[in-house]
């Protein structure tokens, strides 16, 4: 269950759907942050977010508005709003409301993928969301994958976990072995933390039958990066290549939604093989949902001399992302990990 030492309101780039999900001149209702949005895509096809409801007299925009042209009609009395929540009509006077106006969202899309920034204390974003196609070296541009919406997509709602879950996965090699099967624990090859990402590279070797029934050790390798504390990208390669986006986004204090994005390389020669490597990638994400779902977040953490300095490092890390004043244990000091002199061997530890 989530803790009550993280905030549910950290600042960054967070996921609210597919993009598919959403067609030109249609309505949708969200809730994140604890807030009511509403999601519309106008008739030239631009995504905008607002805070759902009318500034007239509170109807909520999501049931019952409609799309005309860029803005958004009120259901209650045909007040028209625009992307920048300004009021453009009344229909029954002359001009309209200059004063009042709906709150915004800075809504994007990647990779049919729609994300909104947020930020407790309403600052803009200082950095962009990346196609995942951009982030590692040796993946390949789009059209080496197949879309994930044509079967390597899954998600959850009203789920009692934090996206501080996620993000530690990044440095916790040793899941590996017994959340996802590995046949042995995986080597650190890198972690580099910046200002608003943090990268790691795993090495790692598993088995498999190749196409005549014969079990093959084969040598993979993941390459992840997590930006901010809601988005978990990654990338794999082994047995096929799979680039991958696991993203959890806050509804209110106490649960939050996942989605998983797979694309799977066009390597696959035909339609059965992609299908189980799409399907086995849903299945790490929901051995990964299995822990998440009852994990109570712990700090300090008692840990192995191994995994300290990256789950400290880590830790520390994501306090940025946190509003001031609900950092929690967050913002403490890593006391389990103060006597860790050295990183795992083999580890590129930069900060």
């Amino acid at each position: 269950m989530p803790s009550m030492s993280l905030s549910m309101k950290p600042t960054g780039w967070f996921q609210i759907g597919w993009s598919d999900e959403l067609g030109a001149g249609a309505v949708t209702p969200l809730r994140f942050f604890g807030r009511d949005l509403v999601a519309y895509r106008t008739d030239a096809g631009r995504l905008v977010v607002l805070n759902a409801f009318c500034e007239h007299l509170g109807a909520n925009l999501a049931y019952g508005g409609s799309v005309h042209g860029d803005d958004i009609q009120c259901p209650f009395h045909g007040w028209r709003w625009n992307p920048r929540g300004r009021n453009t009509c009344i229909p029954y006077q002359e001009q309209p409301n200059r004063v009042r106006r709906i709150g915004t969202w800075t809504a994007v899309e990647r990779d049919g993928v729609m994300f909104v920034w947020h930020a407790a204390d309403g600052r803009e974003p200082d950095h962009e969301v990346p196609s995942i196609f951009e982030l590692f070296t040796g993946s390949g541009p789009a059209d080496d994958y197949h879309p994930a919406r044509s079967g390597g997509t899954f998600s959850e709602t009203d789920l009692a976990i934090h996206p501080q879950y996620v993000i530690e996965n990044g440095v916790d090699f040793a899941h590996f072995k017994y959340v996802h099967r590995a046949d042995e624990l995986p080597e650190v090859t890198r972690r580099v933390f910046g200002e608003y990402d943090f990268r790691t590279s795993l090495a790692l070797k598993f088995k498999r039958k190749n196409a005549e029934g014969a079990v093959e050790e084969v040598q993979g390798s993941v390459d992840a990066v997590i930006l901010g504390v809601g988005l978990g990208y990654s990338y794999a390669a082994g047995a096929g290549r799979i680039c991958s986006l696991t993203a959890v986004t806050p509804i209110d204090d106490e649960k939050s939604m996942l989605w998983y994005s797979a694309w799977a390389g066009k390597e696959d020669e035909d339609e059965q093989t992609l299908r189980r490597r799409q399907r086995s990638a849903i299945a790490q994400v929901k051995a990964d949902l299995a822990i998440w779902r009852h994990q109570r977040y712990t700090e300090p953490p008692g840990l192995a001399t191994a995994e300290a300095v990256g789950f400290r490092d880590i830790r520390q890390w994501a306090r940025r992302f946190y509003p001031e004043g609900e950092r929690g244990h967050a913002a403490e000091d890593q006391r389990a990990a103060t006597d860790v002199q050295v990183a795992p061997a083999g580890d590129e530890i930069t900060r």
